[in-house]
C-alpha cells in the first residue's frame, strides 16, 4: 500500500498542477479581455475621426450654400461655360486691335553666331534705344582691379570731416 507521506506529496503535486492550470486559464482570459479593450479603443478612435470628418464635411457644405447665397445676392458670379475658352494663340490674336499708324515697330530678338576670336566671357548689354554697349568687356589676361570706392573697408573708413551729422539728433537724449 501507499504510505501517507507519499499520498500527501501526490496530493500537493495535484493541487499545484490544478492551481497552475487555473492560473493559465485566468491569464489567457485576462489577455483576451485586454485585446478586446484595445480593439474597442481603436474602434472608438476611428469613429471619432469619422465623426470629425463628417462634421467638417457638413460645415464645408453649409459654407458652400452660404457662399452660393451671397454670390447670388451680392456678386452674381457664374462658372465659366465651355464656349468661353479659347482654342489657341490665333483665336486669342483675333481679339487684339491693329497697330496705329504712329506706333513704333514691335521689338524682335535675333541672335547670330560669333566667330571664336570675338567671343568674350561677358556679353555686352545694348539697350534697344542706345547706340553703344552699357557694360564694358574685361580685357583678357589681366584681372580687374577694384576702385577705391568699391572696397568696403575704404567706404567705412571716413574721416570726421566727411561724416554727416544731423542737427538735433542728440537733443532728445539730454
Amino acid at each position: 500500500m501507499i504510505r501517507a507521506s507519499s499520498l500527501r506529496k501526490i496530493g500537493w503535486a495535484a493541487m499545484l498542477l490544478t492551481c497552475t492550470a487555473l492560473y493559465l486559464a485566468l491569464h489567457l482570459k485576462v489577455n483576451s479581455v485586454k485585446s478586446d479593450v484595445r480593439l474597442s479603443e481603436r474602434r472608438i478612435v476611428a469613429l471619432e475621426k469619422q465623426n470629425m470628418l463628417l462634421e467638417t464635411e457638413f460645415e464645408t457644405r453649409s459654407n458652400q450654400r452660404q457662399l452660393a447665397a451671397w454670390n447670388d445676392v451680392d456678386f452674381g458670379y457664374h462658372a465659366p461655360r465651355a464656349d468661353q475658352f479659347l482654342e489657341g494663340e490665333r483665336q486669342l490674336a483675333q481679339f487684339g486691335t491693329p497697330r496705329e499708324a504712329g506706333a513704333p515697330a514691335p521689338i524682335t530678338v535675333a541672335s547670330a553666331a560669333m566667330p571664336e576670336d570675338q567671343k568674350s566671357s561677358f556679353s555686352a548689354l545694348v539697350p534697344p534705344l542706345a547706340s553703344r554697349a552699357v557694360a564694358a568687356e574685361i580685357p583678357k589676361g589681366e584681372a580687374p582691379r577694384p576702385r577705391r570706392g568699391d572696397i568696403l573697408s575704404a567706404r567705412l573708413e571716413r574721416r570726421p570731416a566727411e561724416r554727416v551729422t544731423i542737427e538735433g539728433a542728440h537733443e532728445g537724449g539730454k
